[in-house]
């Protein structure tokens, strides 16, 4: 430092020094005269007695770039850094702008290196809409250095005056060489250069995330593959620059990768993905390929190689056809595939799924979403092939009856635990024309949702062949009446007994329904949504303070509930709720405040939303009185 500053407190002894180290940067701080004459500091005069004295101060301010830039590098530690950084914007910019490797107590530390590696990564960050710039992001890489280092980075968003540009991404792999995850969402001013800048200073890192980052090509992808070895998950989605050759050299160089996503990218087609599958270092074990424009020759390569593939998405190829489907099943390769996830895609037939169900012996769980070709032959094939399915899950097959339903729990394997039907309009309530099955399917749990043509034939044949189930989940059905739901009630093991109950819109639900729901299964009963069930009143809640010993969540919004059946609840001496919604109850008043206060007891979230008739200061008291409650009013 004494080369800096001599003993007098005057910047540069040297002459010839200050004016070969004085930059633009500073113009507003001092007059710069060349090539023998000194810095001049203009300062205001001072009476001394006699005599006039020009008091000058002298501030590390007047300082160019590259001098401070040699300071901020030998201060003792991160601590003394992020002081710094708070001093102004130009020393935080230029306190950014120094890489780990070039601080000098950093290059001194050898002993203690594995350590400190060790020890990083501690830090999430996350950047979002305006407060998503260059200088916040620059706070961020100086001040996390000295608590524990940056492991995850957020940004999402552009701020439209200023946004995180390059810049910004520069100054975070300078200083957090510990970073191991990295998203970037909606981001239009970042490109290669400050991705390229990342993958050169942050070696470890593991996950990246690229949404809809337009800036970033093949090249930034490259970088990422060639100096990240450790990389293990990768996302790209609405990136239309990053094409088959950056998937290439991700495939081709991270021999760590278990997990990647590729959505609308229109420059990825089938050579990247058949470089990336058949890439020697290929180790993925969880793959998703949607909206690519792909054909069957991707399906084919993924039957092929995905040896190791245990989670697999396929959603929107609308290029993809029946026999890519076919020859992936066919191909036998998918051993290990555990869930499978089919979304709006053509290709798929019951020919298709048939072939899946083959070539996959150990599929616990798929799903099916919006495919328009699936009827009740491919369910039945597919159920018959697949004996280790765990979970079945189809959404808008619309070409799915009763007989396919019914069908499917016939010739399924023991294995099936869990049933879900949503949006599926071609399912239509009739007497099927063949006696049910003596034997019982293992089913525990089974939800519907938003299916009308559902009524109480159905819940009835469920009855027969469901007497294990544990969980149901009706949602949306106004045919099923009291009589379907009592007959499924009844016949459900009272050993194992209903856990979780849902019947959220099924406006024809009864008070009877829920005192069946009490007697048989109040022992074991922990949640009951009765949303929208308009014809449930204080009786249904009577029933349930008397024999509910573990419910702790009870959603009754919309119930034709009053005081009298809160005060049931608050009651009992069993009953400790730690959910209720009352959400539009609105034949409830001010006389019911004890009542919940009472309750609040045990409550952890009570939702009084859309109660009119309970005034706003009665709701004030009791939000008052439960602190310890998260109360929405």
């Amino acid at each position: 430092m004494s080369q800096i500053f001599d003993y007098s407190g005057n910047v540069y002894s040297n002459p010839k020094e200050a004016g070969s180290f004085l930059s633009l940067g500073i113009a507003n701080h001092v007059d710069v005269y060349f090539p023998n004459k000194r810095a001049r500091i203009n300062a205001p005069l001072v009476s001394k007695g006699e005599s006039l004295v020009q008091e000058k101060h002298v501030s590390l301010d007047v300082l160019p770039d590259e001098c401070l830039f040699e300071i901020f590098r030998r201060l003792p530690g991160d601590q003394e850094r992020s002081s710094c950084a708070s001093v102004s914007k130009r020393w935080l910019v230029l306190l950014s702008t120094i890489p780990t490797e070039d601080l000098c107590n950093k290059n001194m530390v050898v002993a203690d290196e594995a350590e400190e590696i060790e020890s990083d990564g501690f830090l999430t960050r996350s950047l979002e809409g305006k407060k998503a710039t260059d200088v916040r992001l620059a706070a961020v890489a100086v001040g996390s250095a000295g608590r524990g280092g940056l492991g995850k980075l957020i940004i999402r968003g552009n701020n439209s005056v200023r946004g995180v540009t390059d810049l910004g991404l520069k100054a975070v792999a300078r200083c957090c060489p510990s970073l191991k995850s990295l998203s970037l969402w909606n981001i239009s001013s970042i490109g290669d250069e400050g991705l390229i800048e990342i993958a050169n200073g942050c070696h470890r890192l593991e996950k990246l995330d690229l949404c809809n980052c337009p800036s970033i090509t093949n090249k930034a992808l490259l970088a990422i593959a060639k100096n990240c070895p450790t990389l293990t998950s990768l996302s790209i989605e609405g990136c239309q620059n990053i094409g088959n050759e950056g998937v290439k050299s991700i495939g081709q160089f991270c021999p760590n990768l278990k997990s990647v996503t590729m959505k609308d990218c229109p420059l990825i087609g089938d050579q990247g993905v058949a470089s990336l599958m058949s890439s020697a270092s290929f180790s993925v074990t969880k793959l998703k390929l949607q909206g690519l424009n792909v054909t069957d020759l991707s399906l084919a390569v993924v039957g092929h190689y995905g040896k190791v593939i245990t989670d697999l998405v396929l959603a929107n190829l609308q290029n993809v056809n029946e026999k890519g489907f076919w020859v992936m099943g066919n191909a036998q390769g998918l051993q290990h595939l555990r869930s499978f996830t089919i979304s709006s895609c053509r290709g798929v037939t019951d020919v298709a799924v048939e072939a899946v169900g083959k070539g996959c012996p150990n599929l616990k769980q798929f799903v099916l979403k919006k495919c328009a070709f699936i009827s009740d032959n491919g369910l039945v094939s597919f159920a018959k092939a697949a004996k280790s399915l765990e979970s079945l899950q189809f959404e808008e097959c619309h070409r799915i009856t009763q007989i396919g339903f019914f069908g499917l729990l016939f010739n399924c394997g023991t294995k099936l635990k869990a049933l879900t039907m949503s949006s599926c309009y071609g399912f239509k309530d009739m007497i099927l024309g063949f006696p049910l099955p003596i034997k019982s399917t293992p089913l525990r749990s089974v939800t519907v949702s938003n299916c009308p043509g559902l009524g109480d034939m159905t819940l009835a044949m469920l009855a027969n062949l469901c007497p294990q189930l544990q969980c149901i989940n009706f949602n949306g059905l106004p045919c099923i009446t009291d009589a379907g739901l009592l007959s499924l009630i009844e016949s459900c093991d009272a050993g194992a007994g209903l856990v979780k109950v849902g019947l959220t819109g099924c406006v024809n639900v009864t008070d009877n329904v829920v005192i069946a729901l009490a007697k048989f299964h109040g022992g074991t009963l922990e949640v009951l949504n009765l949303e929208g069930c308009g014809k449930v009143t204080d009786a249904g809640l009577v029933a349930i303070a008397d024999e509910c010993l573990l419910l702790n969540e009870l959603y009754l919004s919309k119930c034709a509930i009053t005081d009298f059946g809160v005060a049931s609840l608050a009651r009992s001496k069993q009953l400790s709720l730690q959910i209720l919604s009352l959400s539009g109850c609105s034949m409830l008043s001010d006389k019911c405040m004890l009542f919940l206060v009472k309750l609040g007891q045990s409550l952890m979230g009570l939702n009084l939303q859309n109660c009119n008739s309970i005034s706003s200061s009665v709701i004030d008291m009791v939000v008052q009185r439960l602190f310890r409650c998260d109360i929405l009013s």
